[in-house]
């Protein structure tokens, strides 16, 4: 079974709420032209997209650099994504920046899950519905480390899969 393993530096970002809307001055524009106005749609989070060509460029590097010739995963996968979220100044005392604490604040793990599924799509997989089993982890980094994603990819067994549906 192939696995991938590819490690992203940067702040992870969440893939937030898609949202559509049509601006009342392009409604009456479109009624006098005889058209249909048409909806902007925006991300609530303007750094996703970056974030989301950062782990695409990172994964397409790694593909390449792996025995795997830079060919995609065509069956069932398995991802786990560990994020380090950077250490707030209050766990950064002599007393806590040693221990390893929970990180239970925003941003969610699913969210920040979806953005790393969605940018690793026709990169690593064609369609993220390849997933099968998702492990999500958040942690603080320790002291004097970057924030990151360290994701991996593992290929299924197909017949497994099957079987276990069973």
């Amino acid at each position: 079974m192939r696995t991938l393993n590819v490690t992203v530096i940067g702040v992870a970002q969440t893939q937030g709420s898609t949202r559509a809307f049509v601006p009342k001055s392009w409604v009456q524009r479109a009624a006098a032209a005889g058209t249909q106005a048409r909806a902007v749609i925006t991300n609530d989070n303007p750094k996703t997209k970056g974030w989301r060509q950062t782990i695409a460029n990172c994964a397409a590097l790694e593909l390449q650099r792996a025995e795997h010739g830079g060919r995609f995963f065509a069956g069932p996968v398995e991802l786990e994504v560990v994020f380090y979220l950077p250490r707030p100044k209050r766990l950064l005392t002599k007393r806590l920046a040693p221990m390893d604490v929970a990180h239970t604040t925003k941003p969610d793990a699913d969210k920040l899950a979806r953005a790393t599924k969605d940018a690793l799509s026709k990169v690593i997989w064609n369609d993220d519905a390849q997933v099968t089993d998702l492990i999500a982890r958040k942690r603080y980094c320790a002291t004097g480390e970057h924030p990151r994603a360290v994701i991996t990819v593992r290929e299924t067994n197909p017949i497994r899969n099957a079987l276990e549906a069973s």
